[in-house]
């Protein structure tokens, strides 16, 4: 079996990607690998193959923008209820690394490095992204359940 990692978009669709929280209209909400910020989650686009935004005809682009906007708001409420230093959502659309459209959704900390606060998560210090003790496990499975809750209800909520 190929490793999941490789292919997160087809894994997900295929019921492989263990970082799946839940399947949305246009896209799969996942909680990142590593937890530095925590409640980092990504909206992986349901389309194996599609690289870019603008990929997507626009009705598509829509839903997705839609999706992302839902895993944002759970993610912001279920991290103002885990951490009073809850400060803030990053949403970033990118895809200069991997070549499959995702976007990122970062929950920022009073907390974090005075040097950082400000600035975008990529300005934390690199060793952040292998951290054995922030990298995504047991000790998130709390967070992780009220994510998919939080984002199953919104959903799943007709009037959202």
């Amino acid at each position: 079996m190929t490793d999941w990692r490789g292919e997160r978009v087809q894994s997900a669709i295929e019921g492989r990607n263990p970082t799946v929280m839940a399947r949305l209209d246009a896209s799969f909400a996942v909680i990142g690998d590593v937890q530095f910020l925590p409640g980092y989650s990504l909206a992986l686009a349901a389309h194996p193959g599609v690289d870019r935004l603008s990929d997507l005809p626009r009705t598509e682009r829509l839903r997705y923008l839609a999706d992302v906007d839902l895993i944002a708001d759970a993610v912001e409420t279920v991290c103002r209820q885990f951490d009073p230093a809850f400060r803030r959502m990053n949403v970033e659309i990118l895809g200069n690394t991997d070549a499959f459209l995702h976007c990122h959704i970062w929950p920022r900390y009073e907390w974090e490095p005075p040097g950082v606060i400000g600035r975008p998560v990529w300005s934390h210090d690199p060793s952040r992204w292998a951290d054995p003790t922030t990298m995504l496990g047991p000790a998130h499975d709390d967070l992780r359940a009220a994510l998919t809750a939080e984002i199953c209800a919104r959903r799943d909520d007709p009037d959202y």
